[in-house]
């Protein structure tokens, strides 16, 4: 799914809150420049992410064969694709993608 703009920046704030409000945790920089790399880090899975998707759909057209998208053999090589990819990267990933 993609995020807007604007909900990554919500949600930028509502994560700065959150380690804002625990004891555990001391900050040492302004609150806007660690919400602003938070706001970074998302956009740069967010951009990963597309990635991946641009890879999997490659590979599923790149097929001998055409499978139309939206059924049950291309949302089953879509999920198998999508987790080889997080693998590659190192990533487990923990249940399939939405779509």
């Amino acid at each position: 799914m993609k995020l807007t703009r604007e909900k990554v920046i919500q949600l930028s704030h509502r994560i700065m809150a959150a380690v804002d409000e625990l004891d555990e945790v001391e900050i040492f920089d302004e609150p806007n420049n660690i919400r602003q790399e938070i706001v970074k880090i998302f956009n740069d899975i967010l951009h990963e992410e597309e990635k991946i998707d641009q890879t999997v759909r490659q590979r599923i057209t790149s097929q001998k064969r055409t499978i139309p998208e939206g059924g049950a053999e291309w949302d089953i090589l879509y999920r198998k694709y999508y987790s080889d990819e997080l693998r590659k990267l190192g990533i487990v990933p923990a249940t399939a993608p939405r779509m």
